[in-house]
């Protein structure tokens, strides 16, 4: 009697208790890899009172760490080619944080005419189009990007046509390591590689059509056409095609005098602006080296076509039942729409998440969440902190 007496107290006593969504330790690692700092007492009596884990994750990514140290790290990478998170802020890399901050949706990130600054009471050197310097004053003065960014036009702010804004491409953080010099095919890689995390040898396809790829590309390296035909065809045939929106982008400086290009800036051919060498919008990289193959593709304009909407890269889920989408496009823009509702797109940002969050990749046994966090993901409007929660939560431990 006295062990049945015993064992119904115990059980009035825990119905009775607060049920905690999560223990000390658990959220203890919940800030931890959210906000990337240790919580104070005050934090963690609250994060063990909250509702569930999400809400626990939610108050952890109220810490001004998670903006100025988490995302920061998250986002500096795609920023610079050598994807190093050893890079001052910039204007990209505000930008993400912004629109996370702002629980933006997360494809705009491809298209928007949009960019944070700082704020005006915040005494920095203004935003220019020719330097870093209002970014890399605002990291030294230590800002606290939670409250420091403030949400502005690239349009109003560059001088870029609104229409020929694209998110973080027409950044002029993203067009000095990706616009620079070459032929704009940077562009494109590092925006598939940081955005849908795919590199284009993952993507090769050689049963595209060859009809849109540059002038520049031999098709006889070394007098060999069987290395065209095996290894250049398949990333060239959907890629120059895609490349095309970027035609009248390029990113300019002086190389003798600022070899480093620290002040070169943007540059866009507006409707009614020639090309001195091209005679048209296009700029003069899109015709380089035109004599490796004279009778290979000139391009014309910046219209755009997914060859990869079929074939082999329909596996990246591109989203064809939307009547608003099409695929092809004038400008980068819209190619970036087209990049951002693809099923990849969506991946791409819950499998970098993760990594942050959980500290390594996803494994076949966390499939089932991932996919799950995927669809909540597109179901919350790509809100990135979306993300961040129900990872933390996956990733909480016992």
């Amino acid at each position: 009697m006295k062990s049945y007496i015993k064992i119904c107290l115990t059980v009035l006593l825990a119905i009775s208790l607060p049920a905690h969504a999560v223990n000390r330790d658990q959220a203890k690692r919940i800030h931890d890899r959210v906000a990337g700092v240790q919580a104070d007492s005050t934090t963690l009596d609250n994060m063990e009172a909250a509702s569930d884990a999400i809400a626990a994750a939610y108050i952890a990514m109220s810490h001004p760490a998670f903006y100025n140290v988490t995302l920061k790290n998250l986002v500096t990478p795609w920023t610079n080619e050598e994807q190093t998170v050893f890079a001052p802020l910039n204007d990209y890399s505000a930008t993400v944080i912004g629109m996370v901050r702002d629980d933006m949706d997360f494809r705009q990130i491809l298209s928007a005419d949009i960019v944070y600054v700082g704020d005006n009471s915040l005494g920095l050197p203004a935003y220019s189009n020719t330097d870093n310097s209002h970014y890399e004053t605002m990291e030294q003065n230590g800002v606290n990007f939670f409250t420091g960014l403030v949400q502005q036009t690239q349009s109003s702010v560059t001088g870029l046509p609104a229409d020929a804004t694209a998110g973080v491409i027409t950044t002029r953080a993203a067009a000095k390591e990706f616009f620079i010099d070459g032929t704009n095919r940077a562009m494109f890689r590092f925006t598939v590689l940081n955005h849908l995390c795919t590199d284009l040898e993952q993507i090769k396809d050689a049963t595209r059509a060859a009809d849109r790829i540059r002038q520049d590309v031999s098709r006889s390296p070394g007098g060999d056409s069987r290395i065209f035909l095996n290894a250049c065809l398949g990333c060239h045939a959907g890629m120059d095609p895609l490349t095309q929106a970027y035609a009248y982008y390029n990113f300019e400086y002086d190389s003798e005098t600022d070899p480093e290009a620290d002040n070169g800036q943007l540059s866009y051919n507006d409707a009614g602006m020639t090309d001195p060498d091209t005679g048209t919008r296009v700029k003069k990289k899109y015709q380089i080296n035109s004599g490796n193959f004279k009778y290979g593709y000139v391009t014309p304009d910046d219209s755009w076509d997914n060859y990869w909407r079929n074939g082999p890269n329909a596996v990246l889920g591109w989203d064809t039942q939307n009547q608003s989408l099409a695929a092809s496009g004038n400008g980068a823009k819209s190619m970036g729409i087209e990049l951002a509702n693809s099923e990849a797109f969506a991946s791409c940002q819950v499998k970098k998440v993760f990594k942050t969050v959980c500290l390594r990749d996803p494994i076949d046994t966390d499939m089932a969440q991932f996919d799950s966090t995927v669809s909540s993901f597109k179901a919350s409007n790509y809100n990135l902190k979306q993300v961040f929660a129900e990872t933390a939560d996956y990733c909480k431990g016992d």
